[in-house]
């Protein structure tokens, strides 16, 4: 596929660890033998977790790198190494590098920053190492365009946490608006540079993703002025046969209820329930890597919880009956019988056999532990808190538009942490145009006597009535009133939610977005996405005539307030199930899940002075 987004970051960290030169080796192995035989790696916080998912120590190591270090920690000098910097471009880390060179901490240091440094900062760095005449030493400064965390070949997150609160924040200025549009901006930027691709950008009227659009856009453009450009050498190599891929944006309020909805699959289960940041799990006793160098995780991750654990038992049945095998087979002359020369041999050759296998049985020892550990913890968070319940109330309400009260009520008393409750209680709210007047004063007494925090229950409740009395304003608004903009954004696209709810998941669980991606990738007539705009960077400013509306075979999905892995699953099966097959990346400003989703939802309660009805346990963050 054209878009391999993180085999292509990978190469361009790659290329960065081999001081920029190019890589003969087409697996960037190597560099051992080089002349720069082994180099320091300097980073920072933000640049350590873009590199973790991508990178382990194990694969430094392959690069030539000895030492990773942090940055704003205290480090000794290696005054006969090379270092190799991958930064932000921040001030603090322009004074933090030159202090290094002035004190001659390394040999040479080439710096690369994350993203585009800005001219002020790059000044702050020359005008410091020209102060302490340390300027001969810095050997390269480069714009990488890395800033974005890449969790799987078609996963991405631009790693910038409550976005949600920001944009909706009613009480948030002009500029901190107009600053976090464009770190938006300039995050995804970053991904189409990587991916050497300029898309096709469409999103709805209105609200957070029409001004990122402009935003990016209007980058774009900026950018391809410039002759040679980062999309001039992959237009070249890319033969005519590849086809711009669309970017689609979205803001978290075209769906709400899948970011706070429990969900019954391993992989979205171990997101919510367990501390899973970044492909890596931590349970109380282990440690483990979750990604694609787990064959099990990728076979199972998507499959219900029942089935993983019926997985995990025909995994350990036949781990047993291997192992028996190759002990049988190694018994050689139990029953008194002795052998002539070529049962020897025989014997010889089965020992050879097993030793052979041992490696490989001891690894599936290790997986099927693992996952049976993690399995296990699973399990006691389900029980405990009756998550089976709460999964399968919340997915009658949004599949089939049906509530079984008594269950819903009997769940809001009962087990359950606090959030779960609240997140029950507002996917209640989301699933039904207008709640039954007695039925909406139970769950709230239920909430109450529970002891939760009513605050984002208030405010979901609030931008559902804004949403009606702000129907037809919304759909005229302009990106430039950003004023009328935050007031409106109560009830920014909520109607999506709410209308066509009852379908939510419906044709095998297919969301909202999924159906919405799926119309704009095939580019013909649709109500559903007629009134999107549609932002060409390489077209004139001018003419709105001739723009390519599809069909797509690529497409980038990205979440504006954060993503989660249950829509994330929902577009790898848009790709799988299209004929041909089509290729969708899916990314987030953040990747949440519904504990953290709900957390944001209250924090705005609370700034918009609702809420109350019992001891919060959802701390501002």
């Amino acid at each position: 596929m054209a878009l391999s987004l993180r085999k292509k970051q990978l190469d361009l960290i790659t290329r960065m660890l081999h001081l920029n030169q190019q890589q003969p080796s087409p697996d960037g192995g190597g560099g051992e033998g080089d002349e720069e035989a082994y180099k320091i790696l300097v980073m920072d916080g933000p640049c350590i977790s873009l590199l973790s998912p991508v990178l382990r120590v194990g694969d430094l190591r392959k690069h030539g790198v000895t030492l990773h270090l942090n940055i704003d920690k205290a480090r000794q000098q290696v005054a006969d190494a090379p270092a190799v910097y991958l930064v932000r471009p921040t001030p603090a880390n322009a004074d933090r590098i030159a202090a290094d060179a002035a004190a001659g901490l390394y040999a040479s240091f080439h710096v690369n920053f994350s993203t585009s440094v800005p001219r002020p900062v790059l000044d702050r760095l020359a005008a410091a190492t020209a102060a302490s005449r340390s300027a001969h030493r810095v050997a390269r400064v480069a714009d990488q365009y890395l800033d974005f965390v890449c969790l799987e070949d078609g996963l991405f997150s631009l790693a910038q946490p409550r976005a949600y609160v920001a944009l909706n924040d009613p009480a948030a200025a002009d500029s901190d608006i107009t600053s976090l549009v464009e770190a938006v901006a300039l995050g995804l930027f970053c991904v189409v540079a990587t991916l050497g691709a300029v898309p096709i950008i469409r999103c709805a009227r209105g609200g957070p993703a029409e001004m990122v659009a402009a935003a990016l856009d209007a980058r774009l453009r900026d950018h391809l002025l410039a002759k040679p450009n980062l999309f001039t050498e992959a237009a070249s190599s890319a033969a005519s046969s590849f086809q711009r891929p669309v970017l689609c944006l979205f803001d978290r309020n075209f769906e709400l209820s899948v970011g706070i909805q429990h969900d019954w699959s391993y992989r979205p289960l171990v997101h919510d329930v367990l501390s899973f940041k970044l492909n890596k799990l931590k349970l109380p006793t282990e440690k483990y890597d979750l990604d694609d160098s787990d064959p099990f995780w990728v076979a199972n991750s998507w499959s219900p919880f029942p089935k993983v654990a019926e997985e995990i038992e025909a995994q350990l049945a036949k781990y047993k009956q291997d192992v028996d095998e190759v002990n049988q087979r190694t018994g050689g002359g139990r029953d008194g019988v002795e052998f002539d020369g070529t049962d020897l041999i025989g014997n010889t050759k089965h020992l050879m056999n097993a030793v052979n296998s041992l490696p490989e049985l001891t690894e599936r020892k290790k997986m099927i532990d693992k996952h049976t550990n993690i399995a296990t913890a699973l399990l006691g968070h389900i029980k405990e808190r009756s998550l089976d319940g709460y999964y399968e109330c919340e997915n009658d309400m949004l599949v089939n538009g049906t509530v079984d009260r008594n269950m819903l009520l009997s769940l809001l008393r009962g087990k359950g942490t606090k959030e779960d409750k609240l997140r029950l209680a507002v996917t209640y709210l989301l699933s039904f145009e207008a709640p039954l007047a007695s039925e909406l004063e139970q769950v709230e007494a239920a909430l109450r006597e529970s002891e939760v925090d009513m605050s984002a229950f208030q405010y979901v409740k609030r931008i559902k009535s804004l949403n009606t009395q702000f129907a037809a304003a919304s759909s005229t608004a302009s990106r430039s009133n950003i004023v009328d903009w935050a007031e409106k954004l109560y009830g920014q696209s909520i109607s999506a939610v709410t209308a066509g709810v009852k379908n939510l998941l419906s044709d095998g669980r297919q969301l909202a977005l999924t159906r919405t991606v799926e119309a704009l990738m095939e580019g013909k007539p649709n109500p559903e996405v007629d009134n999107y705009l549609l932002f060409d960077p390489r077209a004139p400013r001018s003419g709105t005539g001739g723009q390519f509306r599809g069909p797509f075979r690529e497409a980038i999905v990205f979440m504006i307030g954060g993503g989660n892995y249950i829509e994330y699953r929902s577009l790898v099966e848009l790709g799988q199930r299209s004929q041909p097959s089509k290729h969708v990346i899916y990314g987030a400003t953040e990747i949440l899940n519904g504990v953290e989703f709900i957390q944001q939802l209250a924090e705005l309660g609370q700034k918009a002075g609702l809420g109350g009805g019992g001891s919060s346990n959802l701390p501002p963050q």
